[in-house]
């Protein structure tokens, strides 16, 4: 099952509405970049925000196809502009927000370039229902938590076990599906370090690897609880170098090497930074 191990770990979310804000957004450091049509623009400003867009992917060609656009949803009036956009601006992919049906993925799909990725964002409890068939459609690339809009849909106390389910439940259908894991959601409070750091810890508690940022600052926070510690590298190389000896049965530090113990070296050492 090939899963997409080397896709972003941190995704930075900028207004749609500040094009002056893209490049410095590309520059900041984050894996990936997502332009955000949706909730970072007001519904006065969508038309004007999608023509800035436009205008810079049309100036920007070489940058363009590192964005990610985040389109509103298909139940709104904006959909199918923004969606023609993300089809004529050479951007990389789409997150797909409040996908709850196959179907709504399968028509961003027809809409875009060959080899667009997309990246339905899971919000809603009939979307969690779905996920399995979201899961395997034809152009999803991975899936995203929408933890604040899944909060509000099923009116969540804020205690964070009312999302393990549905963390788990998203990961087991990535899984499944050969995906690479999913995109936690975002961590609204900027000024609370620690809150971020174990928005990261439970949603990798659940069998996420990515998050979604909404500052730089984000960005270098999680890149480096994400990286393995010294001490991690340093035995996941040593099991690596044992099972490859080709001696039969090994073992590392009084610890047989099997199977599933190589493959929890291997990613350790997928997941160190470039």
């Amino acid at each position: 099952m090939n899963r997409q191990d080397k896709l972003p770990a941190t995704y930075l979310f900028v207004p749609a509405n500040r094009p002056d804000r893209y490049a410095k957004a590309l520059a900041a450091g984050a894996d990936a970049v997502i332009v955000d049509l949706e909730d970072a623009v007001s519904p006065d400003e969508k038309a004007s925000a999608r023509r800035a867009l436009g205008n810079w992917c049309d100036a920007h060609r070489d940058m363009a196809a590192a964005l990610i656009v985040r389109i509103n949803d298909e139940t709104t009036r904006w959909f199918d502009d923004d969606l023609a956009l993300a089809s004529a601006a050479g951007i990389g992919g789409v997150m797909l927000p409040k996908v709850e049906l196959a179907s709504q993925v399968g028509r961003v799909k027809a809409a875009l370039a060959s080899g667009s990725a997309i990246i339905p964002i899971i919000e809603t409890a009939r979307g969690l229902l779905n996920v399995d068939a979201i899961a395997v459609s034809a152009g999803v690339q991975r899936l995203a938590f929408g933890t604040l809009d899944y909060a509000v849909d099923l009116d969540l106390s804020g205690d964070e076990r009312g999302l393990a389910y549905p963390a788990c439940r998203m990961a087991l259908a990535s899984r499944a599906a050969g995906l690479a894991a999913p995109i936690a959601g975002v961590t609204a409070d900027l000024a609370d370090d620690d809150a971020l750091l174990a928005d990261l810890a439970f949603a990798r508690a659940c069998g996420f690897t990515a998050k979604l940022c909404i500052h730089p600052k984000q960005v270098t926070l999680i890149r480096q609880a994400l990286a393995p510690k010294a001490h991690e590298v340093e035995w996941a190389r040593r099991v690596v170098a044992a099972a490859g000896a080709g001696r039969g049965a090994v073992q590392v530090d009084g610890k047989m090497v099997d199977r599933p113990v190589l493959l929890k070296a291997e990613a350790i050492l997928g997941r160190i930074p470039a």
